[in-house]
């Protein structure tokens, strides 16, 4: 347990606009994840290994990529007992994402509405700081999550997605290609046939290149919305196949406002995360599992709240869970009570 209990931190930060809340705590962490300060938040990682991708992963619990974008707190993330820490999602070019307001918590359904736009500052700066964090020495799984520019044509989205795929590579365990965000314009576009299929021969022919270059093979994962019919889940799912793609990440967030329409920011733009979600993603898992079969790689993401929501991604055909909105809502002691559940699965 983390030496500042959440509970105590938690009234102050969701007194705060939720994006100067999570400003504060990521500038926090940065400061102190290399000093003995970093206690306050460390607890111990629940021993769960699991080998999936050809990578070792120590439990199996991770931190979904849009909490830390630039990669500034690898290293406190990874004290706070993650298996596997996956950060951005970074464009070769900073940008400053969409205009203030653009987070909206929705305490009422444990649901998070946010329309950021991929706000970071750029490649260098991303790589940079991933240089400096030592999680993966210490045995953890970094995932590195690339995206394309506001401004780069859809058309050009190939170009921005290898430019970030050579910059990335030698510094991760894995890498993400993130085509599912609702928050950049036209960029969900890519999950259909002919688009995804150009752009995952594409990542997958720089691949081979980057193997020869740096004399190792990073495994490719691709990340989906929620927002998607069984059909166009058979379509994702056979051009992963076709392409040599390693794994998917199920799911983004969601456009869908059924649940929280009713409430205060309910109807705002952007991408619903949270308990909202849940049902979604792990019914886009199920769909994924039947048509990728046993043994191909899933990360579930999407409305893990607890232990037991952790539980039913796996039972829905994950293999690994991520958090992000839970873990704003539960603070750290969802990472060790979502490990432990799942250990106890594995058992079962």
């Amino acid at each position: 347990m983390p030496l500042v209990p959440y509970a105590l931190t938690r009234p102050f930060l969701f007194g705060l606009d939720p994006e100067q809340a999570h400003d504060l705590t990521l500038g926090a962490l940065a400061r102190i994840q290399h000093t003995p300060l970093v206690c306050v938040v460390s607890q111990p990682r629940i021993a769960d290994p699991l080998t999936l991708a050809g990578l070792q992963f120590p439990n199996r619990v991770g931190l979904a990529a849009g909490l830390d974008k630039n990669g500034r707190c690898i290293d406190a993330f990874g004290a706070m007992g993650f298996g596997f820490v996956e950060v951005g999602t970074v464009t070769p070019k900073a940008q400053p994402g969409n205009p203030k307001p653009r987070m909206f918590r929705l305490p009422e359904a444990q649901g998070l509405i946010n329309r950021l736009g991929f706000n970071n500052e750029g490649l260098d700066a991303f790589i940079a700081n991933v240089k400096r964090s030592r999680f993966r020495e210490k045995g953890g799984i970094l995932g590195l999550n690339i995206g394309k520019n506001a401004a780069t044509p859809i058309e050009r989205a190939v170009d921005d997605y290898l430019i970030g795929l050579d910059g990335v590579y030698p510094h991760a365990d894995y890498v993400t290609v993130n085509i599912s965000s609702p928050n950049t314009k036209n960029l969900r576009d890519l999950q259909s046939d002919e688009a995804l299929d150009a752009l995952l021969s594409a990542v997958q022919a720089r691949k081979l290149q980057l193997v020869k270059q740096h004399g190792r093979s990073v495994p490719i994962f691709v990340k989906i919305a929620p927002d998607l019919d069984e059909a166009q889940v058979q379509v994702i799912a056979a051009s992963i196949r076709e392409n040599g793609i390693d794994g998917v990440i199920a799911t983004n967030t969601t456009i869908a406002r059924d649940a929280v329409k009713h409430l205060p920011h309910g109807e705002e733009a952007g991408g619903l995360s949270g308990a909202p979600v849940l049902a979604a993603s792990n019914r886009v898992i199920t769909q994924l599992r039947a048509a990728l079969g046993k043994g191909f790689p899933i990360i579930g993401v999407g409305g893990v709240m607890s232990g037991a929501d952790a539980q039913a991604k796996l039972a829905a055909g994950a293999d690994l869970v991520q958090l992000y909105t839970g873990f704003i809502y539960q603070g750290p002691g969802l990472v060790t009570e979502a490990a432990r559940a799942l250990k106890r699965s594995r058992k079962g």
